[in-house]
């Protein structure tokens, strides 16, 4: 079968995945993704030579173990149970206590139980999410994990747990580089950006924008996603713009899941 995202995403892009494809370049080197998440995009292309990144640890590590220790990652989440009392207990470990195989079984677990499959953490990074009350969520995807780890070992796929631009220092010309931040917020209470402790700000977006010149000015393919608003718009003025209906996967109210105009796919090709 063909991989699919493990964990469901803050921003993830599986209801905008085929109108990504249609924006993909038709031929790059290496594809890098510095924001990876979910990996909606990555797993519908497949490159055979990639870089992916993401700051946060829990997720970064539930790529590793998956790529090299998939089958003991199938035992552990066959462990786990779907009560509020283990959620709670589960919630409440040090994830730094447990081994990368328990850490990673942690994290996939709660996402998968979590309300709304929203993945949060409070400025200590600890995860704060309350018990999602799911009749029967589906833990363990026994078949789409070995389909991950197949991809990750079967392709040359780089990754990393490093800041963005770390990652976008490696770019080179013909590279094809997808860039999925935190999303600029519709209004001061609207968006949901802090899926870790370090938050992304109006400054990180500014700065965002000049890497993103300084890639096309490498010679690299650039897609960028963001949120409809006049700021992101200024501030990626002269590339190819395009506005996008989609639905926002995870949000906190059912009205804010119907279709919005809401996302911009920025281009520079």
């Amino acid at each position: 079968m063909k991989p699919r995202p493990f964990v469901k995403w803050a921003g993830g892009k599986r209801q905008l995945i085929k109108f990504l494809r249609d924006h993909v370049p038709k031929t790059f080197n290496r594809y890098i993704e510095p924001f990876v998440g979910g990996g909606a995009l990555l797993f519908e292309l497949l490159p055979k030579t990639a870089i992916i990144n993401d700051i946060n640890q829990e997720l970064i590590n539930a790529y590793l173990v998956i790529k090299d220790h998939v089958e003991e990652l199938i035992e552990s989440l066959k462990r786990h149970k779907n009560s509020a009392d283990y959620y709670y207990k589960m919630r409440s470990t040090d994830p730094k206590s447990l081994n990368a195989i328990e850490r990673a079984s942690r994290f996939i677990y709660l996402n998968k139980t979590a309300y709304n499959g929203l993945y949060r953490e409070n400025l200590k990074g600890e995860f704060n999410v309350p018990f999602g009350r799911y009749k029967n969520p589906k833990i363990l995807d026994e078949e789409n994990l070995r389909a991950v780890s197949k991809y990750l070992n079967s392709a040359n796929v780089e990754i990393h747990n490093l800041d963005y631009k770390q990652v976008c220092s490696k770019a080179q010309k013909g590279d094809f580089v997808y860039l999925d931040p935190p999303y600029y917020p519709l209004s001061k209470t609207s968006s949901f950006t802090q899926y870790c402790r370090y938050g992304f700000t109006e400054r990180d977006q500014v700065e965002l924008a000049e890497v993103f010149r300084e890639l096309d000015r490498r010679g690299c393919y650039l897609v960028l996603s963001n949120s409809n608003t006049d700021f992101i718009k200024r501030l990626y003025r002269g590339y190819n713009i395009i506005e996008v209906s989609a639905r926002r996967s995870i949000n906190s109210k059912g009205d804010g899941r119907k279709k919005q105009n809401i996302e911009l796919v920025i281009k520079n090709f």
